[in-house]
């Protein structure tokens, strides 16, 4: 999916995207009731977005710090560049990490993580750092959440 697929989507199904942004479990029917539009309608928008994976899954947006993640860091590393791709895809797999990001400037990726405690943070980076092809590491811990955000506002 490029970054060109916007372009196809319309007003209606923006406003369908808001809704389902806002809450995920609402109903076609509810929906469609919302816009003023036949539950096919919603179906088959919502089909098409899900073909296209503008729509990726449905999950429920989780206070990780109610479930003993409290730890969050940002992991700044510097990859040998002919092996970025096959680092990235390892740094990708620990169940501790939320996001890997390929990115310019001084470093070549940004990993977001989540931890329950400095033990397994420690873990994480030493396992990390036995990754062939890393040269790098700069790890940020956040100290306070000034905004998260999940849901892209329309």
């Amino acid at each position: 999916m490029n970054s060109t697929s916007s372009h196809f989507l319309d007003n209606l199904d923006i406003r369908i995207l808001s809704i389902l942004n806002e809450d995920a479990r609402t109903s076609y029917r509810e929906i469609a009731k919302k816009l003023g539009i036949a539950s096919g309608t919603v179906y088959n928008r919502i089909k098409k977005m899900t073909d296209n994976e503008i729509i990726k899954g449905y999950i429920p947006l989780l206070d990780h710090g109610k479930l003993g993640y409290d730890l969050t860091v940002l992991i700044l590393i510097q990859v040998e560049g002919e092996h970025l791709t096959k680092v990235e895809k390892m740094l990708a797999t620990p169940s501790e990490v939320l996001a890997v990001y390929d990115i310019t400037g001084e470093f070549d990726v940004a990993v977001v993580a989540r931890f329950k405690n400095t033990k397994s943070m420690n873990a994480f980076i030493k396992s990390t750092l036995k990754i062939p092809y890393i040269r790098r590491t700069v790890t940020n811990v956040v100290l306070n959440i000034v905004k998260e955000e999940q849901r892209l506002k329309f």
